[in-house]
């Protein structure tokens, strides 16, 4: 049976199914097919299927794992979730596993992508928060003498896909940062300030664990797996090289800034408090002069210094303003008050 007669059942059946496409090897799109169709499809040596699932159930992977011969670790491996990120030959076939982000209430939540990469085919699975990589595919299909060198092509349109979407997440955190300054620099400590530059670090800390494996995955892509990725596509994975280098040189310069305005908050906080402390120890050493000298004349004595004197009370009145007003300037001069 030729590829024009072949079912024209689509994919929207099943919601896990985000896409199941039918290419010609010289890029252009046939159709959209059943994932039952794709055994049929292959048949003709000039096509490549492009499949992409969200979180598939069991069925759903053994069902491409027989249409594909897709191994058995890396479909054990696409069935669960939280598997580290890493590239991996199996037979005629690379799997690849990187972490997604995406921003969600101003918080950062990570999904990954399971990438099945043959000859003939990719395969993508995405499981948690990820962004549907339909503008991918859709730029691949723009652009048919580039999709014409194959499903790696494609491959590296679902890269730089990832990849760019994780710099809008470091630049909202920078804006975001910038919006806080005036709560950092305040006297007082605002603990929502606080709590939310911890959170934003934390954040991009996960973020960081996420992007910096891209780095080796990527750079095998580009100098290894020579039937699996054409020369005339290096040039495209060394640029989705550079921009996870930069994403994660991003993350880092973050990284350094919140810590130094948690430590800035910090300080100017303990600044204010010894400040404080300064001006009431001072008032507390004006306020002791007085109380040490008329102390004395509180002491229960028959002959007490100068008391039959009619001078006697303002000459102590004179020496307590003496001693506090020298306390006073001393104070002043030294800053304390």
């Amino acid at each position: 049976m030729s590829i024009q007669d072949a079912s024209a059942t689509t994919p929207a059946a099943n919601p896990m199914v985000v896409n199941c496409v039918a290419y010609r090897n010289d890029g252009t799109r046939l159709r959209d097919i059943s994932i039952d169709d794709i055994s049929e499809v292959l048949k003709d040596p000039e096509t490549f299927v492009w499949v992409g699932l969200h979180e598939p159930d069991s069925p759903l992977l053994l069902k491409l794992q027989e249409e594909f011969d897709l191994h058995d670790l890396a479909i054990e491996d696409a069935q669960q979730a939280h598997q580290r990120t890493k590239i991996e030959t199996y037979g005629d076939s690379l799997f690849i596993v990187v972490q997604t982000a995406q921003l969600i209430s101003s918080r950062i939540a990570f999904g990954e992508t399971h990438i099945f990469l043959g000859k003939r085919y990719l395969i993508t699975v995405r499981h948690g928060a990820s962004l549907s990589y339909k503008p991918a595919r859709h730029a691949c299909e723009k652009t048919p003498e580039l999709l014409a060198l194959g499903p790696s092509y494609g491959l590296y349109a679902v890269l730089d896909f990832i990849v760019d979407n994780l710099l809008p997440i470091v630049r909202d955190f920078r804006e975001e940062l910038q919006e806080l300054e005036q709560d950092i620099f305040a006297d007082t400590l605002n603990r929502n300030t606080v709590r939310r530059l911890y959170d934003m670090q934390r954040d991009l800390m996960t973020l960081r664990l996420a992007a910096a494996p891209m780095q080796d995955v990527i750079s095998q892509l580009t100098r290894l797996h020579p039937g699996f990725i054409p020369d005339d596509l290096r040039a495209y994975f060394r640029d989705v090289y550079d921009h996870v280098f930069r994403v994660n040189e991003s993350i880092s310069a973050m990284r350094e800034m919140l810590a130094a305005a948690i430590n800035v908050n910090l300080s100017l906080v303990t600044f204010g408090q010894n400040e404080v402390m300064k001006k009431l120890a001072g008032w507390a050493a004006m306020l002791a002069a007085p109380t040490l000298i008329t102390s004395w004349y509180g002491m229960n004595f028959t002959h007490m210094p100068e008391l039959s004197q009619p001078w006697a009370y303002p000459a102590a009145m004179g020496l307590v303003a003496c001693v506090v007003g020298t306390i006073y300037l001393w104070l002043k001069r030294a800053r304390w008050l």
